[in-house]
C-alpha cells in the first residue's frame, strides 16, 4: 500500500510560531528593556535619581535576601539603592549614585504566570522601586505609569 500522505509539516509549522526558535530574554536584554522604560518615564519622575545606575542580575544575592527578609529567591523583582527624600541634603564625597537592582528570574517567573507584557512589567517595578524610595503613594505611581510610554 503506498503512503499518500503529505510530508510531515510539523517542522515546518513550528518554525512559523513567533516563538519557536526565540529564547528567554538575556540579561542584556532585560536591561536595555529598563533603560527604553525609564526613558518613557515623565520627566519629573526621572529628575528624581538623575543618573540613576540601572543592573540586571539573575537573583538578588544572598545578604540582600536576608536584609529584604525574601523566603525565597524569586520574591524579589526589584530593588532601589540610594538617597531618598530625606537623605538627599546629605551629600558626601564618595557617595555611591542611586541604582535599581532587576532581577531577570523573578521578573520572567512573575511575567510568566500574569497576563502582562515584560516591557509594562519591568516599568511597573522601575516606577514602584523608585517611588516608594521617594515617598509617593500608589495613586501617584499608577498616575506615572499611565503616563508612561509603556
Amino acid at each position: 500500500m503506498e503512503d499518500t500522505r503529505q510530508g510531515d509539516t510539523r517542522q515546518e509549522d513550528t518554525r512559523q510560531e513567533p516563538w519557536a526558535e526565540r529564547h528567554a530574554p538575556s540579561l542584556d536584554d532585560i536591561e536595555a528593556l529598563a533603560h527604553a522604560a525609564f526613558v518613557d518615564l515623565p520627566a519629573a519622575f526621572r529628575a528624581l535619581c538623575p543618573g540613576i545606575v540601572i543592573h540586571v542580575d539573575d537573583f538578588p544575592d544572598d545578604d540582600t535576601l536576608i536584609e529584604m527578609d525574601c523566603a525565597s529567591e524569586f520574591d524579589l523583582l526589584g530593588l532601589f539603592r540610594g538617597i531618598g527624600l530625606a537623605q538627599s541634603g546629605d551629600f558626601t564625597t564618595g557617595q555611591m549614585p542611586n541604582q535599581i537592582w532587576l532581577y531577570r528570574r523573578p521578573l520572567l517567573d512573575y511575567w510568566a504566570e500574569h497576563e502582562e507584557t515584560l516591557g509594562h512589567l519591568v516599568t511597573h517595578v522601575l516606577v514602584h522601586e523608585i517611588g516608594h524610595h521617594f515617598g509617593l503613594s500608589d495613586v501617584d505611581m499608577a498616575g506615572i505609569e499611565a503616563r508612561s510610554d509603556g
